[in-house]
């Protein structure tokens, strides 16, 4: 639990994004989401020029993953590093990131592919009903929209926010493409971690907000 002073200090950073994003158009919750990537990268780009993009009804659907005890499956540690642990416990979410499981290199030699992809191969299951969420490997995204696709993992929410020069951009469009599965992303090179651990972070804040 945060201390009352940190509480605080991101009480007054929120205050801040408030004045400084002026009219940014996005509705009540799917601002709240974009605030807190802006919280967690100092980018205002994520309210303007690279926007962030929801599919129709991606926020319930990824309320309702977490509400349910789904599992979230990251591409990297440091997404899952960038949550807080409170939440995931209390709602029985397993946290999955397989990157650096013992044979995921030997997997990925074998199949001619990266890591990031080959990780994601390995848990299509644990994606099932729960959150996909990438924000480092592109190649992770676009195995995860292979297989949402193609019917091999069905997440109840893909959140796609890999950085970078080398496909990043090309990954988000694929998934901004997909139909059938509920997304949240954005457009361009940024993204990053920090960024898909602040949208977890904040449908957590939305779940604990609405519980009775």
């Amino acid at each position: 639990m945060q201390t009352e002073r940190g509480q605080s200090i991101e009480d007054a950073s929120m205050r801040v994004i408030e004045e400084e994003a002026g009219d940014h158009g996005y509705g009540g919750r799917e601002w709240q989401v974009v605030r807190r990537i802006i919280h967690s990268t100092a980018d205002f780009d994520f309210a303007g020029r690279n926007r962030v993009a929801f599919s129709p009804g991606a926020i319930d659907a990824g309320l309702g993953a977490l509400r349910g005890g789904r599992g979230i499956v990251a591409d990297v540690n440091g997404v899952l590093g960038g949550l807080n642990k409170r939440n995931p416990a209390d709602y029985g979410n397993r946290l999955v990131c397989r990157i650096s499981d013992p044979g995921i290199r030997k997997t990925a030699e074998g199949q001619g592919t990266t890591r990031a992809r080959a990780a994601m191969r390995a848990s299509a299951g644990d994606m099932e009903g729960g959150i996909a969420v990438v924000g480092n490997a592109p190649t992770a995204l676009q195995e995860v929209v292979r297989m949402a696709r193609e019917g091999e993992a069905r997440p109840a929410l893909v959140v796609g926010l890999p950085v970078g020069f080398i496909c990043a951009a090309e990954s988000k469009e694929e998934l901004a493409g997909l139909r059938g599965t509920p997304f949240i992303t954005n457009s361009g090179r940024k993204g990053g971690s920090p960024s898909a651990s602040a949208v977890v972070n904040a449908l957590y804040v939305m779940l604990r907000e609405s519980a009775p």
